[in-house]
């Protein structure tokens, strides 16, 4: 099984992020892999593209969900991409 690529993103002043930290951090702990966090503000593409929705899960570059973050979900998800 390879590991899944997670990118967490995220903006400055953003208390639905800290919530999403967490809840990343959680799911990815409980599987034992690691992910990465990656702030909006310095990328103008990245805020153009994603300023409305932060933040945003990535599994390997796939949008996979936004504002709350869904941890059932996000952990269905990552097993999925971690079987095929």
């Amino acid at each position: 099984m390879a590991a899944p690529d997670i990118v967490l993103l995220t903006k400055a002043d953003c208390h639905l992020c800290t919530e999403a930290r967490a809840a990343v951090g959680r799911v990815t702990a409980a599987l034992g892999i690691e992910w990465t966090e990656r702030g909006i503000d310095g990328d103008p593409d990245l805020r153009d593209r994603f300023a409305e929705e932060i933040p945003v899960v990535l599994v390997n570059g796939v949008q996979r969900d936004f504002w709350k973050i869904d941890e059932q979900r996000l952990e269905r998800t990552i097993r999925k991409v971690m079987e095929a």
